[in-house]
């Protein structure tokens, strides 16, 4: 294997070996603390500009599974793992995880410490970096390290768009990742019409409302409220997505004109949860290094019950900018932040970690049925 090289903002080199694709790479250096579901993170259009860093030691012991996908191609910016597995067993297994790099086109490097550089990133904050394969070390001097501090993650939403779906409105982004299929049984008169607002949807955010029978049309970020009105939905879902939320001052604007009508049901889910608090007055901030993984926990205010939570996100809520009509609803066990607000003047609530979660966790799964009970209420008060 060829060498490689890690080369963050501040200087520091890690030298390892060339996984996937040669060449270099420059993006904003993240860690998630996910033990499985490495193709699910891989595809996940959240993690848009980003190098990721598995904190698990061991990556790819299952290999490449197509149906794992959460959308059809790659969207991090580079990889980084402590060890590849090259010898995969699983039944399902179509190829190896090196394999699905280099066919995505994304620079890897393996074989660095891990658990120093995730101390890192924890003490410093999220830092840009370059991952350089299958070449000399380039020259650290000034020069390269500013041209690594000056990337910038911008326009991420219309950068994601068609990730499920190929663009095309209102086709499912099932359909668009070819071996994506549900398996649980549907109704065959689907109860509800949702629109699925995409800013980098997750292809199981529909599956889990598909399961519960409902018709699923998903519209792209550019969509307006008149448009979305137009199609006469039950409820709206607000989906995931990557960058900043204070960035899609369009869309925002969009969501406020929703919410200002106030007959709609909402449900978002991380960046939708993000931009439908910023269409209500909230703020946001970025977080000095982001929640993503599958362990984190979080408290219901109300039951006083924790989850345990899968999420991936840089940016928060910030708790002192909620307004009257918004209720905390969750909070992170581990720092305070805002997981999930209520609306109490609009039929509308969010969560920003994944109850959707493949493969896991899958505890707060249960907020599907909350937006369908939501819908039927609405739906019975008129």
């Amino acid at each position: 294997m060829a060498k490689a090289f890690l080369i963050l903002a501040d200087g520091t080199v890690f030298e390892g070996l060339s996984i996937g694709a040669t060449g270099s790479a420059i993006g904003e250096t993240v860690f998630t603390t996910g033990m499985t579901g490495y193709l699910e993170t891989l595809t996940d259009p959240s993690y848009y500009g980003q190098i990721v860093t598995q904190t698990f030691p061991l990556i790819g012991n299952y290999g490449d599974i197509p149906q794992d996908y959460e959308s059809k191609k790659s969207w991090v910016r580079g990889y980084i793992v402590r060890e590849l597995c090259d010898k995969p067993s699983n039944f399902r297994c179509g190829g190896t995880l090196d394999d699905f790099l280099k066919s995505h086109g994304i620079v890897g490097i393996c074989g660095i410490d891990t658990r120093a550089l995730t101390k890192k990133l924890r003490e410093s904050g999220v830092m840009n970096g370059m991952i350089a394969s299958g070449q000399a070390c380039p020259k650290v001097d000034g020069s390269l390290l500013q041209k690594i501090a000056d990337y910038k993650i911008e326009r991420a939403v219309e950068s994601v768009q068609g990730a499920s779906n190929g663009g095309v409105t209102g086709v499912s982004p099932v359909e668009r990742v070819a071996a994506n299929k549900v398996d649980a049984q549907r109704e065959t008169s689907p109860s509800k019409k949702i629109v699925l607002w995409d800013f980098g949807a997750k292809a199981n955010i529909q599956r889990e409302l598909e399961k519960r029978g409902c018709r699923v049309t998903v519209v792209p970020c550019a969509t307006t409220a008149e448009e979305i009105f137009a199609l006469k939905p039950d409820g709206l879902m607000l989906s995931n997505g990557p960058g900043d939320p204070a960035e899609n001052v369009g869309i925002i604007s969009e969501i406020k004109k929703i919410c200002d009508a106030g007959a709609l049901p909402i449900f978002g889910i991380c960046l939708g949860h993000q931009m439908l608090a910023l269409a209500r007055g909230c703020k946001t901030c970025k977080l000095k290094y982001g929640h993503r993984g599958g362990n984190h926990p979080c408290k219901d205010t109300q039951t006083g019950r924790v989850y345990i939570t899968s999420q991936n996100h840089g940016y928060a809520v910030e708790n002192a900018s909620l307004p009257t009509c918004a209720k905390m609803s969750f909070f992170n066990v581990n720092d305070g932040t805002v997981e999930g607000i209520s609306y109490t003047d609009i039929p509308a609530f969010s969560v920003q970690f994944h109850p959707e979660a493949c493969g896991g966790p899958h505890d707060t799964n249960f907020l599907f049925d909350k937006f369908l009970k939501m819908m039927e209420e609405n739906h019975a008060s008129k």
